[in-house]
């Protein structure tokens, strides 16, 4: 039986992230893909020029019209926008049967811009972030979830720590912003006290954006067939790995990543990414 993944996010324009980007995902690893719209973007690789919020009741009669029908393997949030549509939606999703749900806490876009509204972070960390079944924030997201200042390993650590207490079953804190590495390092942690490190080596390319929606969406796709928590995302960590390496030099600014990676190279062995600690 096919497996059905949920996306509650904003459309991107020039394809690379949002809405596009988890649809492409959901596609590759082999789910079908739904998805509710909460934010129009006109966006390229260059930046984010517009944006226009679909409006609260539009948003919800969306993901009423999806969860009325179909049965969800897991689901996945990106841009909400506004306390309103986050508040609007963790209400909803109560209501119905319970689903594994990747929250990913996009704020920043990759050229500056920002795509979560001010009044929006504690509507996050009160309403949505209880549901989650895994957070996945990078490490400027992380601060500003926290409030902690994130330099090193132990600090990842502490803000994990943080982050756990506002009620998510997981978090994998992706390590990619501490650039004084040669590699990058990412943090999982659970509520049940399991940890490990994700190692892989720092790609010199600008084709960056949406990684962190496509990491999200994988990590989606492989729960909604049944994968736990820290195996869904060790597979969508060698998703996104492929993505960024295999880049696709498309656009004048930060380019988007290329889905069909992990599905192009077939059965080679992965030895992109270092497991530590994983038990």
């Amino acid at each position: 039986m096919t497996s059905v993944t949920l996306t509650i996010a904003g459309s991107d324009s020039g394809g690379g992230a949002g809405i596009q980007a988890d649809l492409k995902t959901f596609q590759e690893l082999d789910t079908f893909g739904t998805s509710v719209l909460t934010a129009v973007t006109a966006q390229n690789t260059e930046g984010v020029h517009a944006v226009q919020p679909i409006q609260t009741d539009i948003v919800i009669a969306q993901l009423e019209a999806v969860l009325d029908d179909f049965t969800i393997g897991a689901a996945k949030t990106g841009m909400l926008f506004s306390s309103e549509i986050i508040e609007a939606v963790a209400e909803t999703i109560r209501r119905y049967p319970a689903f594994p749900l990747v929250i990913d806490p996009v704020m920043i876009a990759k050229g500056g811009s920002s795509l979560l509204q001010q009044s929006a972070i504690d509507a996050l960390k009160t309403h949505l972030i209880p549901l989650a079944t895994l957070l996945t924030p990078n490490l400027p997201e992380a601060e500003v979830l926290t409030g902690v200042s994130i330099k090193t390993l132990a600090d990842m650590e502490f803000a994990a720590q943080h982050l756990l207490k506002m009620g998510c079953k997981a978090v994998v804190m992706k390590g990619g912003h501490r650039e004084e590495a040669s590699f990058a390092e990412d943090l999982f942690m659970s509520a049940e006290g399991d940890s490990f490190l994700m190692k892989s080596k720092r790609i010199e390319t600008k084709d960056t954006h949406g990684t962190g929606c496509t990491f999200a969406a994988a990590i989606t796709a492989e729960l909604s067939k049944g994968q736990t928590i820290a195996d869904a995302v060790i597979t969508a960590k060698h998703f996104i790995q492929a993505a960024i390496e295999d880049g696709l030099n498309l656009g004048n600014g930060h380019g988007p990543t290329n889905h069909a990676a992990l599905r192009n190279r077939g059965s080679a062995e992965r030895k992109d990414v270092e497991l530590n600690g994983k038990r």
